[in-house]
């Protein structure tokens, strides 16, 4: 699966926020890079290794786009952990975000 977000916040900013999220989560970084980093692990069950690369880019000169794929098929633990990285994300510009359930 793909996913992405834009923040305002800086590619090193979201690289650090990121070096400390996915290892929480039972990740093991394998590769890293000036703009990407990766990981491996298993996340759920049933216990299948994926892996997960983390991109980021500057955009239109004061974004930053994100990009996140994993080898996960379907709407895996790993791809809703990755939508909390981005929750993360937003928190770092707007303090007072609560992430709430939408259902």
């Amino acid at each position: 699966m793909k996913h992405f977000h834009r923040t305002h916040i800086s590619p090193d900013a979201v690289l650090a926020v990121a070096d400390a999220f996915f290892p929480t989560i039972g990740l093991t970084p394998t590769a890293a890079a000036h703009r990407s980093r990766s990981w491996q692990g298993v996340v759920g069950t049933p216990e299948v290794l994926e892996t997960l690369t983390i991109t980021v880019k500057m955009e239109g000169g004061h974004y930053t786009f994100v990009e996140a794929h994993s080898t996960a098929q379907g709407e895996s633990r790993l791809d809703r952990n990755v939508k909390k990285f981005f929750v993360q994300l937003h928190k770092q510009v707007d303090h007072r975000h609560a992430s709430s359930a939408a259902y």
